[in-house]
């Protein structure tokens, strides 16, 4: 049986995880009460007014900090449909209302929002722009409270919120740290954009898990573009948090979702809730099993899976019984079926534990392409870099076929919410350090073997490098210190630690010859010598922790050209730690594990 990459990273979070987590920590009922509160203070005069408002309220609690959003009068139907047209983003762009259009990419260069939300956002743009001050820093980019922060909002307040975490969410540094970004929750929330708008969020892979759409079963709003419409163009991203008094379903596939949507409302059925509804049922929620739209991607679809959906639908008001089951019924359990199976057939071909053994196979490869070189004196890193041998050019397949395998694990498992606190599973981490110790000193040489590269760290490093070497520090934090016997004695085997080591050996190739370049500026020889005099103490450092391969120190090494070269510039007099070591060739007691 195949297991799928949920299965396989059995610490993510899925949608049912990440409701959960908002269901104990009280986020919900505290958004609700948030918007409640903003209703409450609504004056008659603009709960009778024929014009839509927008208000907003910056609550402070004690585990999270809440902007709530509610529009005036209380939205209903008819605001909702007048104002139903999708506005695209070439539009936007004729009224002068570019704010969004961070959203286009080459591959995504046009989206649509549904017109009441956006022509609301721009009527109060001023306000807006003077609540993101208050909580954005736009000079460093991030956050300016001390807690999580929570957007919510109901109906076309919803909406509002949906797009200002969306602004947000452009305007914030770039962080692997899921706790700094915000999290929008919407209660009965109307769809607010196309297919376009749908690809651009689920294209930032964090964003998506970024919104939790609460929808109660027969609420009209969150569906009503979907079945008033014959040829629906909304389209859901997000999770969607399904619920009624008899339980709730999480869901996070956008097909399941629209059928969701369109199933759960009748023309009979359909009801206008407000918040004070949703607000009664959020205090059931503790008390529920909370189900999950269990797709066990990559396992054929078996009989046993009809009664789990019939389940689930259960759980969120459906009513079913044994008996009759109606054709409606009957008809979205089918085609939900053919949607799992169909997905079970593509995953085929990425059964993860079929790319896993072939993982190994190839990172075995690179283990003894790494031993063969150096049998023959030179390191894996300058064999590679400089193509010394007939089997350096086989190398590339190998990295290519780990460099992609890892890129989409670690994607798929930022893509996932994850509970604070929570890593990779340490298995897996243990192996996507391996992975980049192994394989990124590949990727610089690479790098660097193109004439005028610089700046590895900027310009050409992987962001999935990034985020394992960030997640590898975390998990091991607490176990930092000064290296023991057994680190000591298996030196001769490692791979340096820093796996950008290589990097920085490059760099200070690449400063030496700028001080002995009669052509160089002031200015460059001044950050030359910085540089190598912060190299110099990082590689006693590294020494000193056992963290480098002995192979730095072969003949034939980029280090040991860099060695050479830095004795040429530095004068007779120059005493360090590093040239003590290098000069007595303490590297010899340093591989036994006896430095």
């Amino acid at each position: 049986m195949s297991i799928s990459v949920r299965d396989t990273f059995s610490r993510f979070i899925s949608g049912l995880d990440l409701a959960d987590l908002v269901v104990n920590a009280d986020l919900l009922q505290l958004s609700c009460d948030a918007i409640e509160d903003l209703h409450a203070e609504t004056s008659p005069h603009q709960q009778l007014s024929s014009t839509l408002s927008l208000r907003h309220k910056l609550v402070q609690q004690s585990n999270c900090t809440i902007i709530a959003f509610a529009t005036s009068p209380l939205s209903t139907k008819d605001h909702i449909l007048q104002g139903g047209d999708l506005v695209s983003s070439s539009t936007l762009k004729e009224q002068k209302f570019p704010l969004f259009d961070f959203l286009r990419s080459k591959g995504n260069p046009s989206f649509s929002i549904l017109g009441v939300a956006v022509n609301l956002f721009k009527a109060y743009f001023q306000e807006l722009s003077q609540l993101k001050d208050q909580i954005h820093d736009s000079t460093t980019e991030e956050l300016l409270v001390n807690s999580r922060l929570i957007v919510s909002g109901h109906s076309l307040g919803g909406t509002i919120a949906s797009l200002f975490t969306l602004w947000l969410l452009d305007n914030i540094k770039k962080t692997t740290r899921r706790n700094q970004l915000p999290f929008c929750i919407t209660f009965g929330s109307p769809l607010i954009g196309d297919q376009g708008l749908q690809r651009a969020i689920s294209e930032h892979s964090q964003w998506n898990s970024c919104f939790l759409h609460v929808a109660a079963f027969k609420d009209l709003s969150p569906g009503i573009f979907i079945t008033s419409q014959p040829n629906p163009q909304y389209m859901p991203f997000g999770t969607y948090f399904f619920c009624s008094e008899l339980g709730c379903n999480c869901v996070e596939d956008p097909e399941v979702v629209s059928w969701l949507l369109k199933s759960t409302i009748t023309p009979v059925s359909a009801e206008e809730m407000g918040i004070d509804d949703y607000s009664g049922i959020v205090k059931h929620l503790k008390s529920r099993l909370i189900m999950k739209d269990n797709s066990q991607l990559g396992q054929p679809v078996t009989p046993s899976l009809r009664p789990e959906m019939i389940l689930q639908l259960k759980a969120i008001g459906f009513e079913i019984t044994a008996q009759q089951q109606n054709n409606i019924i009957n008809d979205l359990i089918s085609e939900w079926e053919r949607h799992e199976n169909r997905k079970a057939q593509q995953m085929k071909a990425i059964d993860p534990n079929e790319k896993l053994n072939i993982v190994k196979i190839r990172m075995a490869n690179l283990e003894w392409y790494k031993k063969d070189c150096k049998a023959k004196g030179v390191g894996y890193y300058d064999s590679y870099k400089n193509l010394y041998f007939t089997r350096d050019g086989e190398v590339t397949k190998h990295k290519k076929v780990l460099f992609d395998y890892w890129k989409n694990s670690v994607e798929d498992f930022e893509r996932k919410p994850q509970k604070e606190g929570a890593f990779m599973p340490e298995t897996w981490l243990f192996a996507g350090t391996n992975y980049r110790r192994m394989v990124e000193p590949l990727d610089i040489a690479q790098y660097y073997k193109q004439t005028g590269k610089r700046d590895y760290l900027t310009y050409g490093r992987s962001r999935h490098y990034i985020l394992l070497e960030q997640w590898q520090k975390e998990q091991t934090e607490k176990l930092a210190g000064p290296p023991n016997d057994k680190k000591k004695q298996s030196v001769a085997g490692i791979l340096t630690e820093d796996s950008c080591f290589w990097m920085k050996v490059e760099e200070a190739l690449i400063s030496c010859k700028l001080l002995r370049d009669e052509t160089s500026s002031t200015s460059e020889k001044q950050s030359a010598r910085e540089f190598l005099n912060i190299f110099e103490q990082y590689v006693m450092d590294q020494i000193n922790n056992y963290a480098v391969s002995p192979e730095i120190f072969l003949e034939k090494s980029s280090f040991t050209k860099w060695w050479k070269d830095f004795q040429e510039i530095i004068e007779t007099s120059h005493n360090s730690p590093l040239t003590d070591f290098m000069k007595n060739r303490r590297y010899r007691q340093y591989e036994r594990g006896q430095f």
